[in-house]
């Protein structure tokens, strides 16, 4: 038996945005059950943005969430970490529209949660388990969510760049195979991208340290992380999209060579048609042997 968590103290960071460049403060503060996963904009009186699909407002570099024309953008990466590391409930302040891009990874995030501490609540934990796969395409795009026990992702990239080529990454997403095998993986971008991203008001806050910049023959700011850190981060940045779900889930999730506004329409499409999932209070067996395991270091 689960029981939903929250931080058992605030943190802080500050940083600047990767598309904005505006300098930001960010703190995670501990939330009631039943709260979820919440965006306050302290900027703007506590303004609360739910973290759920319904307030995404624009895909293309980044998710960016809205409500009642309040904006909050680039909140993938933060949520990648909250939603891997099983945080149910906690208020994410930031009084700027962007949160901070820091070194471009979760890594910095995942840090932040072990300084934080996990607390357990007193509420039982609700699992969304899908139950009849949901599948489609756009062009060589596609994405599919299948039945599971517990929570998988396999992400696949093709890129026609002589350092990153195709990759492929599966895992079953936990607390310690993201912190060890994700969240180090930072976001990238090419050379010949960059003017026009930057006529398009985007990345105005990159640089070398906060991203992995490729020119025409290699990776310009290495060592790489991984070998396979572009399809890494790719799948870091699709986990960080299925917590727009509002619940943990059951269930194996593939994308192939897909992009936030898949990711996107997988979670709308998925939560309107409840005949593909049930709600449900058993946990995933990967976080059982967890709960042995810290049972057994608490003892």
């Amino acid at each position: 038996m689960t029981y939903e968590t929250t931080i058992k103290r605030s943190v802080a960071t500050k940083g600047v945005g990767l598309h904005t460049a505006v300098k930001s403060h960010l703190r995670l503060v501990p939330a009631p059950a039943n709260t979820g996963i919440v965006f306050r904009r302290v900027d703007l009186d506590n303004f609360e943005i739910e973290a759920h699909v319904r307030n995404v407002a624009r895909v293309s570099y980044a998710t960016s969430l809205m409500k009642k024309g309040v904006l909050l953008s680039t909140t993938e990466h933060v949520l990648a970490a909250l939603y891997s590391c099983g945080v149910d409930n906690v208020y994410i302040e930031l009084d700027a529209l962007e949160l901070p891009i820091l070194d471009g990874s979760s890594q910095p995030f995942i840090a932040m949660l072990e300084q934080a501490g996990i607390r357990r609540l007193r509420k039982r934990r609700r699992y969304l388990k899908v139950v009849k796969p949901l599948e489609f395409s756009e062009g060589s795009r596609r994405i599919g969510i299948y039945p599971a026990d517990d929570f998988q992702v396999r992400c696949f990239v093709d890129y026609a760049h002589p350092a990153v080529g195709s990759q492929e990454v599966k895992i079953s997403v936990g607390r310690e195979s993201f912190s060890r095998m994700l969240a180090p993986a930072r976001t990238f971008g090419f050379v010949q991208d960059f003017d026009g991203m930057r006529r398009m008001g985007l990345i105005r806050g990159g640089s070398l340290d906060n991203a992995i910049v490729l020119n025409e023959s290699g990776v310009m700011n290495g060592p790489l992380r991984f070998p396979d850190e572009f399809g890494r981060h790719k799948a870091l940045d699709l986990i960080g999209d299925l917590a727009l779900v509002g619940r943990p889930l059951l269930a194996r999730v593939e994308a192939h060579k897909a992009g936030h506004a898949l990711h996107t329409q997988l979670v709308t499409r998925l939560l309107a048609d409840s005949s593909l999932w049930t709600e449900t209070f058993e946990e995933a067996p990967s976080e059982r042997r967890q709960l042995r395991a810290e049972a057994v270091v608490s003892a």
